[in-house]
């Protein structure tokens, strides 16, 4: 692995001060600044994408097919519509059609949050960082980018290209393990976009900062007159791509007891097919970011009570794990504790679809559902009896790849959204504004002074919206009267606008 060099502690307030000063400049209110640095993310990566691909390889073993299609093509996409939408994005919008606020002209408009901090964890670090810096940007924010130190060549990169291409007073790589990660969150900051989500959240805390976090432990419910060939494929290729380092990988099956043995093997199946050699000679099969990972993964397969149909090796000093399936497994075995992250799927048998379902709601809220089904009722059964940050159907993953979808968790499995304009968004501030003309004091506002007048409640039941009507009873037409006034209301306000900007307004009031 390369070595990182890391930044030096003291220096990280320094860094943290100038993000804040070239900010307050007023530099990144262009939109035309705003998509040029968006575009340069861009070619950082596009000019350099040999290295990205080596980086990752020497970091996690992967094959460039899967740092294409989990790194680099999601995060081409966020940059193309970021850029292409950011003058939308950023224009003043209007409030639904009113006439008692018509006069006021009130809007709102996204605004940037300040100076955002991002932080990665080690699984898909292009991802991970260059995704939500492009929305982070195109919201007029200064960014630092806080990778995982676990990722030595990758992150070594980023420091190396960041300042090559971007503006180096407004963007910045900060560099570290522990001492550092925790001078960074002991800083104030606008807003912060990270994975290591409890520590984060707390740190974050302390400034009332808000943040976008995600944490996971994904099931599948498979109904068993699916296509299982078909399910067998997606689900093992969603596990086992980047050796199950993936925070939308499914960890575990729900099937019909009398369904399970058809389904393994189906898996076995597919699992000779996508390592013909087995999975220790095959190059496409990622490696686990760290020693101490490998071990960790190792000991919750050792402790299963299940049995293991499928893998179950290791090479911990090589950071290997087998590609590993386990049968059987109950609701309190150690593979259904802690969040895996590696390549191991657990298959938990069930009496039926409702079993399934009171499973997943025993738990805490997931990341995903997946379903495998055909039958739109089944579906529609799990999806409306479980919470999840997403619900897919016949595919595991691919969701956050998909440019527009929102991509987030709901309670304990994070909060916040990134892609697209949802991660625009998570970086604005929507600052709403209005502009009240003087005549409208005069013609039906003044009612709101001290002291106040008898007549004020006709005054308020104009104003004021309308209930529904009330349940059990026949709506009644009564609109003609609130018109009427509205009409009569805008005629005498354009009339006195008129009367001001021609000075006669105050020839009437000295005759009165």
């Amino acid at each position: 692995m390369s070595a990182l060099a890391y930044t030096l502690t003291e220096d990280i307030p320094k860094i943290h001060e100038t993000a804040r000063r070239a900010f307050d400049s007023g530099k990144t209110r262009s939109i035309g600044f705003r998509k040029e640095q968006i575009a340069k993310i861009g070619y950082l990566l596009k000019d350099n994408e040999k290295r990205w691909r080596e980086a990752l390889h020497a970091d996690l073993g992967r094959h460039p097919v899967e740092t294409g299609l989990f790194d680099l093509m999601p995060t081409y996409s966020e940059i193309e519509m970021a850029y292409n939408n950011v003058e939308k994005w950023t224009k003043p919008q209007g409030i639904p059609f009113s006439l008692t606020w018509l006069p006021m002209h009130p809007k709102f408009q996204a605004e940037p949050k300040g100076v955002v901090l991002i932080v990665a964890p080690f699984n898909f670090p292009i991802f991970l960082l260059l995704k939500p810096m492009a929305s982070a940007i195109a919201a007029g924010n200064a960014v630092v980018l806080k990778p995982s130190e676990q990722t030595p060549a990758t992150s070594q990169l980023l420091a190396e290209l960041l300042p090559k291409y971007m503006d180096p007073e407004l963007y910045h790589v900060i560099n570290g393990g522990v001492p550092e990660t925790t001078k960074v969150l002991e800083l104030k900051w606008d807003h912060r976009n990270g994975r290591v989500a409890r520590i984060i959240a707390q740190a974050a805390a302390k400034h009332l900062t808000p943040v976008t976090l995600e944490v996971w432990k994904n099931p599948v419910v498979v109904d068993p007159k699916v296509d299982v060939k078909m399910a067998a494929r997606r689900i093992l290729w969603g596990r086992f791509s980047n050796a199950g380092q993936i925070c939308l990988s499914p960890d575990y099956v729900l099937v019909p007891a009398h369904f399970q043995d058809t389904l393994i093997e189906a898996m076995k199946e597919v699992y000779k097919s996508f390592y013909p050699e087995g999975p220790e000679k095959s190059n496409s099969l990622s490696r686990i970011v760290s020693v101490a990972h490998a071990t960790r993964i190792k000991g919750l397969i050792d402790e299963t009570k299940g049995t293991i149909v499928l893998g179950g090796g290791a090479d911990v000093s090589k950071r290997y794990i087998a590609p590993t399936v386990v049968r059987d497994v109950s609701g309190d075995d150690s593979l259904m504790g802690e969040e895996i992250f590696g390549p191991v799927l657990a298959i938990v048998p069930v009496k039926d679809v409702d079993e399934a379902i009171a499973f997943i709601r025993a738990r805490e809220y997931p990341l995903a559902v997946y379903v495998f089904s055909q039958d739109k009722k089944f579906q529609e059964k799990v999806f409306k009896n479980t919470k999840s940050g997403a619900a897919c159907t016949n595919d595991t993953v691919v969701s956050a790849a998909v440019p527009g979808l929102p991509v987030g968790g709901v309670g304990s499995s994070g909060y916040g959204y990134y892609g697209g304009k949802h991660s625009f968004e998570q970086f604005s501030h929507y600052r709403a504004s209005l502009d009240n003309p003087s005549w409208v004091d005069t013609v039906v506002f003044s009612f709101r002074y001290p002291p106040y007048k008898p007549n004020y409640t006709r005054y308020m039941r104009i104003l004021t919206s309308k209930l529904p009507p009330r349940p059990g009873k026949h709506a009644t037409v009564s609109a003609a009267k609130r018109w009427g006034f509205w009409i009569l209301f805008t005629l005498l306000g354009a009339s006195s606008a008129l009367l001001m900007k021609s000075g006669r307004f105050a020839q009437f009031k000295a005759w009165a």
